[in-house]
């Protein structure tokens, strides 16, 4: 079985935004799945996904500091500054952590640890609305 989705999130601000319920509510096969794959896919340079603790916001708080120092906003050397400041930065950062994840489906829910959330990493101060495709492939219950 293969069902693919399109999911527009709303412009959220700068940071790293949990999103796991958003996915699974616009897969609606998902529930129907015995055994597969989910495969989300970002349509942008400047955000990504990643997958790491939904319980602490600490830790979505930390992840925003760390990626602020270790790629700044406007750092100098940077040329490709025509659409602000923040643009050069959010593609390093994009590109850092990646535009796609590939998830286990089991018994009709994602197989996440206990403690896993995805995340939509956004790098820009006004991203606007991000476009994400779903691609479920697998055996139905």
């Amino acid at each position: 079985m293969w069902a693919q989705h399109t999911l527009t999130l709303p412009a959220r601000r700068r940071g790293f935004h949990l999103i796991t319920r958003e996915i699974v509510g616009a897969v609606p096969e998902l529930g129907r799945t015995r055994a597969g794959l989910l495969h989300v896919f970002i349509q942008h340079t400047s955000a990504s996904l990643t997958l790491n603790e939904n319980a602490s916001p600490d830790v979505r708080a930390d992840f925003e500091t760390y990626f602020t120092h270790a790629v700044p906003d406007g750092w100098a050397p940077f040329t490709h500054t025509l659409e602000g400041e923040d643009d050069m930065a959010a593609h390093i950062k994009a590109s850092l952590l990646g535009p796609s994840l590939t998830l286990p489906v089991q018994q009709g829910r994602l197989a996440l640890g206990t403690w896993q959330g995805v995340y939509l990493c956004e790098h820009r101060d006004h991203g606007g609305p991000r476009r994400l495709i779903l691609t479920l492939n697998g055996e139905p219950i």
